[in-house]
């Protein structure tokens, strides 16, 4: 087998650092009621639905008639979803550009609300103009790491998953990868991820 010649990234914890926290704690002074507002209320299982494709309309209604005193801050949520996505993780917008002067393609696979995605993506343009396609979850309605999110990203991205690297923070997704015959690298952080697309041939 030869050495890979395109790279897969995740966006969330990969790219951009991301918490909700990032947002919430603007909105809840106090440090126990954000931590029980983020544990209790707007939970990452509650978000993961707008991942899967659901609308955040639908998702915050139902959320709201569970906790009507908390309201306003849920319905925040929406409209203020990027001030959850802080600051390109340290080292990775560097690390994309050497990629991609070197010629080598460049995709990404995130689970992201297809709502929240296009604002997103537009603000970023400086990170995403270096990459040809994204697969978003919430426009396919299939999450990582289910492995058809996976097969429909290579089929249309022109792939072959053993010529391709798949980077991603969490192991699950990783294990999903690796279950079609992709090269998945678990992100710890850019200078780990730097050493291994070296070994790789990449960098």
């Amino acid at each position: 087998m030869g050495l890979p010649t395109a790279v897969i990234f995740d966006v969330g914890r990969v790219l951009y650092d991301w918490d909700p926290r990032f947002l919430y704690r603007r909105l809840i002074d106090d440090d126990r009621a954000l931590d029980a507002f983020l544990r209790d209320v707007v939970t990452h299982d509650w978000h993961f639905q707008h991942d899967a494709g659901r609308d955040f309309a639908d998702t915050s209604a139902e959320l709201v008639a569970l906790y009507p005193d908390h309201a306003d801050l849920i319905h925040a949520w929406g409209p203020r979803f990027l001030e959850s996505i802080g600051d390109p993780m340290p080292g990775m917008h560097a690390l994309v550009d050497e990629l991609h002067d070197r010629g080598v393609p460049l995709f990404a696979i995130t689970n992201f609300s297809h709502e929240f995605w296009p604002p997103f993506r537009a603000r970023e343009a400086a990170m995403f103009d270096r990459f040809r396609d994204v697969v978003v979850s919430g426009d396919e309605k299939m999450v990582k790491p289910d492995p058809a999110i996976y097969r429909l990203a290579l089929d249309r991205f022109g792939l072959a998953a053993e010529d391709t690297v798949f980077i991603d923070d969490n192991v699950a997704n990783i294990a999903g990868a690796n279950g079609v015959g992709l090269i998945g690298l678990h992100f710890t952080g850019e200078p780990k991820l730097r050493q291994e697309l070296t070994r790789l041939g990449l960098l």
